[in-house]
């Protein structure tokens, strides 16, 4: 369940810091010393965020910027950039990079950008960043999923399928299409066995489930804060 992030630095102590600091808060962190090794990242792994430091070895970091621009629009990028450039910072938001922190920096500093990166990213996707109902808050920034206030353990499978049914919450869903969005599988028994197993993480009762709903014949639909509203 945990995001990952791409720290493009060609500073092995700045790449240390920063791995260590981001795992603290439950982060995942590829590392890459140059513009090259950066783009052969993104071209094999998913990457939720991207940290770039603007003074590279083999590429200025604006170029690499507009190059990761043109194949990953909306993916979130935080610049790394020294005190005294002022025209650098402007040229890569320019660019579209999200948001800018100066070196030297604090870690608090840094990850209180990088949510708020998160969170514009999900705010234009048409998401929550804080999804909640009936006693369940997913927060679909850091990942975390707490029922009653108690945080649960789901794997990246069952997150998966619960971030689709969040983003389509209060509609019914197919087989079909969550299937589609998650798995490669079209066995509707693979999908049950993850209901199942979300149910009994997520409900109090799982057999009179009261959040993520089976709609006969059809699929299964979580159900929206505007429903908890009415109801």
């Amino acid at each position: 369940m945990s995001m990952n992030i791409l720290v493009i630095d060609d500073e092995p102590p700045i790449r240390k810091l920063l791995r260590m600091g981001l795992a603290t808060q439950g982060y995942e962190t590829f590392e890459a010393p140059n513009a090259r090794a950066a783009l052969d990242v993104l071209s094999r792994e998913t990457v939720d965020l991207i940290i770039l430091d603007l003074g590279l070895p083999d590429m200025r970091g604006h170029d690499l910027l507009r190059l990761i621009r043109k194949d990953h629009r909306d993916l979130p990028v935080v610049v790394l950039s020294s005190r005294d450039d002022e025209a650098g910072k402007v040229e890569a938001l320019d660019l579209g990079a999200d948001d800018y922190v100066t070196k030297p920096f604090g870690m608090g500093e840094l990850l209180a950008r990088i949510r708020a990166a998160l969170r514009h990213q999900l705010a234009v996707q048409g998401e929550r960043a804080l999804f909640e109902v009936d006693g369940l808050s997913v927060d679909l920034v850091r990942r975390l999923v707490r029922v009653r206030g108690e945080e649960v353990k789901l794997t990246p499978r069952e997150y998966d399928f619960l971030r689709v049914l969040i983003q389509h919450a209060g509609k019914a869903l197919t087989h079909a299409q969550l299937m589609s969005e998650v798995s490669t599988s079209s066995d509707p028994q693979y999908l049950r066995v993850y209901m199942r197993q979300l149910r009994l993480k997520l409900e109090a009762d799982p057999e009179r489930p009261r959040i993520l709903l089976t709609e006969t014949g059809v699929g299964y639909r979580l159900r929206a804060p505007e429903d908890e509203a009415r109801a």
